[in-house]
């Protein structure tokens, strides 16, 4: 049993010999296949056209003017004229106070300034036909001056009983009711201005040579998305925080549609610098060579591996300032297993255009 066993074996062994023999007469191999297939890629043509180069940053929006309004009496609160979220103009009156007891006053001054300025006028005659002394004339003078002026103070604090608006702007929250009795210094509106609505960006030292006022900008969001709104740099701190080694960029923002609102949160990204004409590539398709950007071209079905220099970088796309013509096959999909002089099969062509 032993011995048919034994031969078993030795069959089995020819037949696998003979069988690798006939694969190398045919040139064949198990792994020739694995090195001779093409590589599925896909690849991209470079675009031409302006490169932008971004600061991004965050911040919220804040309006640049914005006024509490007090009361500069004490009173009842007799009428409103306006709510939250109306316009109003600077003047404007927004609420009335109860000013029965300043109108009376107001009167009663009016009243003592008209006695003594009757008084003066007729010791002004007597003075003249040598009847009056001039120290009396002029005693008299004075408390005419002093009653005018306590009833210019009535009458301003008169005009207080009516509240009106400081600057132009929305009622942005009214904290009164009619009916209500208020002490002086007691807030009854806020008024805001949102023409225009800032951003401040605090922006990292070292961007502090890039930015200058007049770069625009584009604000984004989240409330209306897929609607940026444009903006510029207003102005510059002319000083550096020690403490987080940033400067503040005031940003504003140009809102026509008046969507935006005091205290949304905005993603601001400021033009420091445009190209024309600029050789873009997508950012994936760089491969890193020990530190040298490269990118993987199609030439006569192969990949070719080839250095390039880069400059601005966007949106995911890069500049290419050298290394690249305009017109190769630049593979953006499948370079990361490839290698000069690998085959490759191109599953997918794109211009840069179309892809953005």
């Amino acid at each position: 049993m032993r011995a048919n066993l034994l031969g078993v074996v030795a069959v089995l062994g020819a037949a696998t010999l003979i069988a690798g023999c006939g694969e190398k007469a045919n040139g064949k191999t198990p792994d020739s296949k694995a090195e001779t297939a093409a590589i599925p890629v896909e690849v991209r043509t470079p675009l031409r056209g302006e490169m932008l180069a971004v600061y991004a940053g965050t911040a919220s929006l804040e309006a640049d003017q914005e006024a509490a309004v007090v009361a500069k009496v004490g009173g009842e609160v007799r009428s409103l004229h306006v709510e939250e979220g109306m316009t109003v103009r600077a003047g404007q009156v927004l609420a009335r106070l109860d000013g029965d007891q300043l109108r009376l006053e107001t009167d009663k001054a009016n009243a003592t300034l008209a006695r003594l300025d009757r008084d003066y006028k007729r010791n002004v005659e007597l003075h003249q036909k040598g009847m009056l002394s001039p120290g009396a004339v002029d005693n008299l003078k004075f408390e005419v001056d002093a009653a005018r002026a306590a009833y210019e103070l009535a009458r301003l604090q008169l005009s207080y009983t009516e509240i009106r608006a400081p600057i132009d702007g929305v009622v942005s929250e009214r904290r009164i009711k009619v009916g209500n009795m208020l002490k002086p210094n007691d807030e009854l509106f806020r008024v805001t201005d949102l023409k225009p609505l800032l951003a401040y960006v605090h922006v990292p030292e070292r961007e502090l040579g890039r930015l200058k006022p007049g770069q625009s900008a584009q604000v984004n969001v989240d409330a209306a998305p897929g609607q940026p709104f444009p903006g510029r740099v207003a102005r510059l701190s002319p000083v550096v925080d020690p403490a987080t080694a940033t400067f503040k960029v005031t940003v504003e923002v140009d809102d026509p549609t008046e969507r935006l609102k005091p205290g949304m949160f905005a993603r601001i990204g400021i033009v420091y610098e445009r190209r024309e004409g600029a050789l873009q590539i997508p950012r994936n398709a760089i491969v890193d060579e020990e530190g040298q950007p490269t990118v993987f071209i199609v030439d006569q079905g192969k990949a070719l591996q080839r250095p390039i220099g880069v400059g601005l970088s966007n949106a995911g796309y890069v500049e290419v300032v050298s290394g690249l013509g305009g017109a190769e096959q630049v593979v953006v999909v499948g370079q990361g297993a490839l290698k000069t002089g690998n085959p490759v099969r191109v599953v997918s062509l794109e211009t840069a255009q179309a892809a953005r």
